[in-house]
């Protein structure tokens, strides 16, 4: 438990709507016999809630005997003063109790205890005051109504609880996500934040730091606000990059878990960069900015339920170094690749695309006609006319990988 919070609430809008309060109904002149019996019912009231709740047993913590004290004290009271004045206000004894919820959350305990706490103390109190009000000959239709009204007036202090307890779930929700974004901001940052600095705000947001990581950039679908997608695992750090959504991944290589987050992107586009050590995560982030401008739109209608698209930068490689060398590799291309345009448009690009796939499969006719849709010896047919147009062996390995990159960008301008 604790004592008042700065951002409590002060007032008591649970209690304001209550539509039962049986306490009115018992005659105002019960209270006087009630108000002496309170101090022998206080310490009996503490000690069986620390008997039958043992996760509130602390022996030697006399604060915190205090503040158990304290709070059924008011709680008792205040009963006692509703029945003698049932217009009294609740204001007091629902900050106190709002507190206890409150610092039951910020302590870690559950919800759970407390409301045990509060029972086991309802049902004392009702057991010693009608065990009172029969010596005392008080007729069972009013103590029917004591009953009544003490359960009454237990449902209505769980409530300031559980109000107070949610209200420090949220705040602490808040700043775990605050630190998480900063968290976020110091990985991404360029330059890199030093690693002990990331490690203490890890420390801080409860984000373990993995081996390694990747980055991810969504792209905004309509009607996102440039809020991210809801549902998403906890273990991704989410925040904006330049107002798109951004997420890290820990771990990105484990089995299954680009997989996993795909599901949950229904209707997003997104890009994830190459998985890096934590200290290369803005190298991550790069790529996977790049990438995403070369991912598709986003499926629709019953596919954009099963899942999002999501673009895997190092699958993408040619395409994205072409784009970085784009303009150089244009030119070379217009050099290298000249007997092509002098084959005219049509032709050329035909050629190209055979030339392109026989590259892919290591000049193996059979292999490249499967994927062209022709016969293997149509392939072989164009191969003989690509071997004649240049001078150069187009079959020479060591310039391979550079025709291949030279032809991507030759058959993407001519729109093949």
């Amino acid at each position: 438990m604790t004592a008042a919070y700065e951002d409590a609430h002060s007032g008591s809008p649970v209690l304001e709507g209550l539509t039962e309060e049986p306490w009115r109904d018992v005659p105002a002149e019960e209270a006087r016999w009630m108000r002496p019996r309170l101090p022998d019912l206080l310490g009996v009231m503490v000690k069986g809630v620390l008997r039958h709740v043992p996760e509130y047993d602390r022996p030697g913590d006399a604060a915190y005997w205090r503040v158990a004290e304290a709070a059924v004290a008011h709680a008792m009271e205040h009963f006692v003063h509703m029945i003698a004045d049932p217009d009294a206000s609740w204001k007091e004894v629902y900050q106190v109790f709002f507190d206890v919820g409150y610092g039951e959350a910020v302590e870690g305990r559950s919800l759970e205890h407390l409301q045990n706490a509060m029972r086991v103390g309802s049902r004392i109190a009702w057991r010693h005051l009608a065990v009172e009000a029969e010596r005392l000959g008080r007729p069972r239709a009013l103590i029917s109504l004591l009953a009544e009204a003490n359960f009454a007036y237990l449902d209505a202090l769980a409530s300031a609880a559980a109000h107070g307890y949610a209200r420090a779930r949220e705040k602490a929700a808040g700043e775990r996500e605050q630190r998480r974004g900063r968290l976020l901001s110091l990985l991404l940052s360029d330059p890199p934040a030093p690693p002990e600095v990331a490690r203490e705000q890890s420390a801080r947001a409860g984000w373990p730091l993995p081996r390694r990581l990747a980055v991810i950039v969504l792209r905004p679908r309509p009607g996102s606000g440039g809020e991210g997608p809801a549902g998403l695992p906890p273990s991704l750090l989410s925040g904006l990059d330049h107002g798109r959504p951004c997420l890290v991944m820990p771990d990105p290589d484990g089995p299954g878990r680009i997989e996993e987050l795909t599901a949950t992107l229904a209707g997003w586009t997104g890009a994830i960069g190459p998985s890096v050590p934590v200290e290369q995560a803005g190298t991550s982030l790069l790529w996977a900015r790049r990438a995403l401008d070369l991912a598709p739109a986003a499926p629709a209608g019953r596919g954009a339920r099963r899942g999002g698209v999501l673009v895997r930068a190092e699958e993408h490689l040619p395409g994205l170094l072409l784009r970085e060398g784009a303009t150089l590799a244009a030119i070379v291309a217009a050099r290298r690749l000249a007997p092509l345009d002098e084959a005219g448009t049509r032709q050329g690009v035909r050629l190209a695309v055979t030339l392109l796939e026989c590259m892919k499969h290591g000049f193996n006719a059979t292999g490249a006609a499967e994927v062209l849709c022709v016969h293997p010896q149509t392939v072989r047919y164009r191969l003989g006319q690509l071997h004649e147009m240049f001078d150069f062996d187009i079959e020479d390995p060591e310039i391979r990988l550079e025709m291949m990159l030279l032809l991507h960008t030759w058959i993407q301008r001519r729109g093949g």
